[in-house]
């Protein structure tokens, strides 16, 4: 029997954020394809250098070794690290995307519409002017994240 993205629940962000060790895996055994327009992000990523308006942050840049596990199945994407676990789906809906936490206090809530626009993961905070962006460059990841845009690497 297939396992479909609407019959596993919705993951949230614990109380205070879940600390030092990745939560399990909220997808894991879905089988259910990615939507068309998806860029396939799945796996493990770690920051390896940081840019601050095209310059290179260098090597003591907070972001610099941040893990993110990424997760898709179907239209839904689970975006896993700095002790949060945003679960959405990319549809374009204030109801169906983030509906959790802010990674900064692990107690602001937040809602972020997420869609997949021309190959790119694209989050909009709502009552924000601001975008956060994940895309493939090659083997690597390009996440746009408020002041900064970071390169990953598959870390596992």
């Amino acid at each position: 029997m297939e396992l479909g993205a609407d019959h596993i629940p919705v993951a949230h962000t614990p109380p205070g954020g879940y600390g030092e060790e990745m939560p399990e895996p909220v997808l894991a055994g879905c089988d259910e394809p990615l939507v068309g327009g998806a860029p396939d992000l799945r796996g493990l990523w770690r920051v390896v250098t940081v840019e601050v308006d095209g310059e290179d942050a260098g090597a003591d840049h907070p972001a610099i070794g941040h893990l993110q596990r990424i997760e898709q199945c179907g239209d839904r994407i689970v975006i896993t690290g700095g002790g949060v676990v945003h679960d959405m789906r990319c549809d374009g809906t204030e109801t169906n995307g983030v509906n959790d936490v802010a990674e900064f206090d692990f107690q602001t809530p937040i809602t972020v519409v997420a869609t997949y626009e021309d190959g790119v993961h694209t989050l909009r905070p709502v009552g924000l002017p601001i975008e956060v962006t994940r895309r493939l460059d090659g083997e690597t990841l390009l996440w746009s994240y408020l002041t900064f845009t970071a390169r990953l690497e598959r870390a596992g």
